[in-house]
């Protein structure tokens, strides 16, 4: 019997309450205690799961999560809730009713569909995945929405849905796939399946190339708390339009086809853009907004003269300006008495904690170098956070 299988029988489900709230380093002693009682293998399978599912809180929530069943690589790949609701959402808000999810994993894109009231074939090639994300369509109440079916995604007909999603598989032996052509199944067959269906969604890696991209498909780049999740291409909405996409939100930068922003001296406010948009080359288009430049033509930080709030960049002021030093950086920093030193980098080959090794920040106040270049020289500009992203959507 395999781990899942154990785990879902009366006794599993039992076990596994138990040792929800199991800490790494009690792990053996309570492994010990239990076998007492349990096969070793059955402890051994909800001690797993339940570390499994620890990990996942920060993906799925505590309360789902402590209800799921997950695999290492599910916990790894799975998408995070937040952004999964969200594409769901605008899947729904396009009248999908029903959509065909190939390559579903453990069921986290299934779930969010379900949830947004879509009702959902699951596919995937693996017995044992299939099995995991059928068990979460069950264990969530969702198995009513949810169908769950093993098999080959390059098999499966999809002609009866609104919609076809894809993941396709972005790792292998050796770690991540970059080229799109590389991923199991190929970018080329997803594009196929999707133009196949009247709206479709592929999930793909952020750092897909633009020229990747077809006509007629719309890109989206999507970050959750500044940090940039995934990338979209999406058929059947707005072919050629590419946007960023803010979590929590959502805040929706559309791109205008802008020609690149000036290069300006450094002014009195350093804008840094979130990388969805940096990666969908919406530099410009925030840059409209701020009436700001560049500091060099090939790096993506804007400057500008007056404060004005953006949900799209974070805004720092800058009070020095100086050519690359550390000891002048060093004698700065003494000087006013910095203890705290963030520390971020565009365009140079200067590490961080090397930095913080090298000036040995004390004192009771707090800074921000950014290690750049100006005009095409090494530079560092030091200056502080001047506040929050806006709260509010646009």
């Amino acid at each position: 019997m395999n781990d899942l299988a154990l785990l879902l029988t009366p006794e599993g489900r039992a076990l596994l309450d138990e040792v929800r709230d199991t800490a790494p380093a009690d792990e053996l002693a309570v492994a010990t205690r239990l076998r007492r009682d349990h096969p070793a293998e059955l402890v051994s399978a909800a001690l797993g799961q339940a570390r499994l599912r620890q990990r996942a809180a920060a993906k799925f929530g505590a309360a789902d999560a402590g209800r799921m069943f997950f695999t290492p690589n599910g916990v790894e790949q799975s998408t995070r809730t937040s952004v999964a609701t969200y594409r769901a959402e605008r899947l729904r808000g396009l009248g999908v009713s029903s959509v065909a999810d190939l390559c579903c994993g453990i069921g986290g894109d299934a779930i969010a569909f379900a949830r947004a009231g879509i009702r959902v074939l699951a596919v995937d090639r693996d017995p044992a995945t299939a099995a995991v994300a059928r068990a979460n369509a069950e264990a969530l109440g969702l198995d009513e929405l949810i169908e769950v079916r093993e098999a080959d995604v390059t098999e499966v007909d999809t002609g009866g849905y609104d919609a076809v999603f894809v993941d396709p598989a972005r790792r292998g032996g050796r770690g991540r796939i970059f080229d799109p052509e590389a991923y199991s199944p190929p970018l080329s067959w997803a594009v196929e399946a999707a133009r196949s269906a009247p709206r479709a969604a592929l999930k793909v890696a952020p750092g897909i190339p633009h020229e990747a991209v077809p006509a007629d498909a719309e890109a989206e780049w999507i970050s959750d708390g500044g940090d940039v999740k995934e990338a979209v291409v999406w058929f059947g909405t707005e072919p050629g339009a590419v946007r960023a996409t803010l979590l929590p939100g959502p805040r929706t930068l559309l791109g205008e086809g802008l020609p690149d922003p000036e290069v300006r001296p450094v002014g009195r406010y350093l804008y840094e853009p979130d990388g969805a948009v940096i990666r969908a080359h919406l530099v410009a288009e925030v840059a409209q907004q701020l009436d700001g430049g560049l500091i060099d033509p090939t790096i993506a930080y804007v400057t500008a003269d007056e404060p004005r709030p953006t949900p799209y960049a974070s805004a720092y002021e800058i009070t020095d300006r100086l050519p690359f030093n550390v000891k002048k950086l060093k004698a700065l920093l003494r000087e006013r008495e910095v203890g705290t030193l963030t520390v971020k980098k565009r365009g140079s080959a200067v590490e961080p904690e090397e930095l913080r090794r090298k000036v040995k920040p004390q004192g009771p106040n707090a800074a921000t170098v950014f290690l750049t270049r100006v005009a095409g020289a090494p530079a560092m500009l030091i200056g502080a956070p001047v506040t929050p992203r806006h709260p509010n959507p646009q």
